[in-house]
């Protein structure tokens, strides 16, 4: 991290640990940066230091929370190449999403307790870095690219998974497991080419997923902690 010292970056954290508890407990309209800082037992002025704006802290909490996420689906792929075919990345994204509210209210686009932060340049980077995986998935044979609009009917049939418990609430008592397990077999069997994959173009192409998620995460910590764009 460029030129912030430590103490900065445990600061900056402290803040956002607090602004965290206190979007899940009374939702963005609700919550001030003098409620911030109380609860982070730091001045107001402080909490201005990293972040111009209420808008800027609680985008960079998002942020931070995709970063974690983002870490969590590398360090899977790094541990196993074939975590980056199709249906193996939609399961472990399925899993780390609904385990972390603000993620899962930022996909389901929860006004409610994120205000219009689920908008902006955060949801722009991921739908680029979504469209750069389903390209190169069809490039290298492991996305069917026989199926008209493929990525459009992949991202409709995944999205269906997290909205359905909205509207059948008897769908609760499936573990999240079970779910990700029907979704991981769902994309197997509908956009995934019959067969075994070649180990070596598996092998490659999670090399070069495992680059774009480093860029990622280091284009996002540079927005937090140093004032950037994502």
């Amino acid at each position: 991290m460029p030129d912030r010292s430590q103490e900065s970056v445990n600061r900056a954290d402290r803040i956002l640990d607090a602004a965290g508890v206190l979007l899940l407990r009374h939702g963005y309209r609700k919550v001030t940066i003098d409620d911030v800082a109380r609860q982070a037992e730091v001045g107001k002025g402080t909490v201005y230091l990293h972040w111009r704006s209420k808008e800027q802290l609680f985008t960079a909490l998002v942020v931070r929370t995709s970063i974690d996420l983002t870490e969590e689906l590398l360090a899977q792929l790094r541990a196993d190449p074939s975590e980056v075919l199709p249906h193996r990345f939609v399961r472990s994204s399925f899993l780390a999403v609904v385990r972390r509210p603000l993620m899962l209210a930022q996909l389901m686009g929860d006004s409610e307790l994120l205000g219009k932060l689920g908008e902006g340049p955060l949801r722009r980077l991921k739908a680029q870095s979504g469209d750069r995986y389903g390209r190169m998935m069809i490039e290298r044979g492991l996305l069917r690219g026989d199926i008209p609009h493929v990525d459009y009917a992949m991202r409709a049939s995944v999205l269906g998974f997290y909205l359905l418990e909205s509207i059948d609430p008897g769908t609760r008592e499936m573990t999240a497991e079970t779910k990700a397990d029907a979704l991981a077999q769902v994309v197997r069997n509908a956009f995934e080419p019959a067969g075994a994959p070649d180990p070596a173009v598996v092998a490659d192409a999670a090399a070069q997923l495992a680059g774009e998620l480093e860029s990622m995460i280091s284009t996002f910590r540079v927005w937090i902690y140093e004032g950037g764009t994502p």
